[in-house]
């Protein structure tokens, strides 16, 4: 296996505020980011490995900043040694320099740099052997999959042990699934027409474009003017009917109370779920609103910080959809660890998908989710937003409503040259 000479980050920014595009209650004007690496081997340049990790603009820069801290802790290493115990790798980034360890601790910009790089290390990995992320991971035995995973501070919930256990009781029907998912894909929501500074006119026309394509998941953001969210939700309903899903996300606008107060007046448009109601370190406000709001579920997890989060979000019986992103979590080994929590505690995962490059990882991690850790669809939906799919070399695929199964090697967020020269910030032509 190659050694990594040299680990390259580039600001890459693209100018979606101009459009309202990804705006929401928290979030009014983002630019999507990406701090991105590329990982250069001994190999030549037709051997590299490619990761990012989202942002929505300003601060980018200081997520650069991180990983160039964090590089010597990959430059000079050989994959093959990274990958004979990823598990020990990981706590190693993650924890090696107790310095840099100090800014989070797994939480925070740090944590975010360390998710490039990890997920980039995944894309090189896989890459070598010629498969995608999702089949990498399927292929392995339970004890080669736990071995890639650090399980400190979760043992009172999940022992390796216990995960091994989980991943043999899954291993029956994985031919099956796997089969299953290459002919019908994985189903998927969209968030396109329920940003919230899009007009009326804008919502209708995407709702009906959407049904033409055949979605039957649907979401809205909400978290600003009560009466505002009701008037949208409304549209929504005309539009979708009452047949198909819709979904509501408030970004984290509400407290407590005002969560509880707000969905009763929403819930005769029966919202599947209200995501990120309140704040997202707020685990026992999540649980009271989950009590409180039932039969109306809960979803959180974007801005949940890692592992540990999660599992006292389980612990709590404080939600009932796990939305985990793959870039906040330290990377596919923590993204794995969630996984296997969630399948303990019977906790369906729909990932975040919003965002520059999260809908082409979170179909891997779905996926895999799917053939060896769940085994189930049920309550399962993967988020796909479309925005940006044209600047990666291989983009998501969809149909009618279904993410395809990607079968290029590697992690799939390697973008096109172009797109990285004209969304170099400030520099690039898109910021001129």
């Amino acid at each position: 296996m190659p050694k990594i000479q040299r680990v390259e980050v580039q600001d890459i920014r693209f100018p979606t505020s101009r459009e309202l595009d990804g705006s929401d209650a928290m979030n009014a004007a983002p630019d999507y980011s990406a701090t991105y690496v590329i990982l250069h081997t001994d190999a030549g340049d037709d051997v590299t490995g490619h990761g990012l990790t989202f942002t929505i603009g300003r601060g980018n820069e200081i997520c650069v900043a991180a990983v160039e801290s964090l590089s010597s802790r990959l430059e000079g290493r050989s994959l093959s040694d990274i990958t004979a115990d990823m598990g020990a790798y990981w706590r190693e980034l993650t924890s090696g320099d107790s310095q840099l360890r100090w800014l989070g601790p797994e939480k925070g910009v740090i944590h975010l740099a360390s998710a490039a790089m990890i997920n980039a290390v995944w894309d090189l990995w896989a890459k070598c052997e010629g498969k995608p992320v999702w089949k990498l991971l399927a292929d392995m035995s339970p004890e080669e999959l736990v071995r890639c995973l650090d399980f400190r501070f979760v043992t009172d919930a999940l022992t390796p042990e216990e995960a091994i256990g989980l991943l043999k009781g899954r291993e029956a029907g994985k031919a099956e699934r796997e089969a299953a998912i290459r002919e019908h894909g994985y189903p998927a929501y969209t968030t396109s027409a329920g940003w919230l500074g899009y007009s009326e006119e804008k919502m209708r026309a995407l709702c009906r474009e959407a049904i033409a394509d055949g979605w039957e998941h649907f979401k809205q953001k909400v978290g600003g003017d009560i009466e505002e969210d009701r008037r949208r939700a409304r549209i929504l309903r005309e539009e979708i009917g009452e047949e198909r899903l819709l979904m509501m996300d408030a970004n984290q606008m509400w407290d407590v109370d005002e969560a509880i107060v707000n969905m009763r007046r929403l819930a005769e448009f029966r919202p599947q779920w209200i995501e990120e109601p309140t704040s997202p370190d707020d685990i026992l406000g999540h649980a009271e609103i989950r009590h409180r709001l039932a039969p109306i579920g809960v979803a959180t997890g974007e801005h949940c910080h890692n592992r540990v989060m999660f599992k006292q979000l389980f612990q709590a019986d404080a939600i009932d959809f796990c939305q985990l992103d793959a870039a906040r979590l330290g990377g596919l080994n923590e993204v794995i660890v969630v996984l296997l929590l969630a399948a303990k505690y019977d906790i369906p995962v729909c990932p975040h998908g919003g965002g520059v490059g999260l809908c082409e990882y979170t179909q891997h991690i779905s996926m895999f989710d799917y053939i060896a850790v769940s085994g189930s669809l049920e309550g399962r939906l993967l988020e796909y937003v479309d925005h940006l799919h044209e600047h990666f070399v291989d983009p998501v695929q969809m149909r009618r409503g279904h993410y395809l199964v990607p079968e290029a090697p590697g992690y799939g967020v390697t973008m096109k040259p172009e797109s990285l020269s004209a969304h170099q910030f400030p520099g690039g032509s898109a910021w001129q």
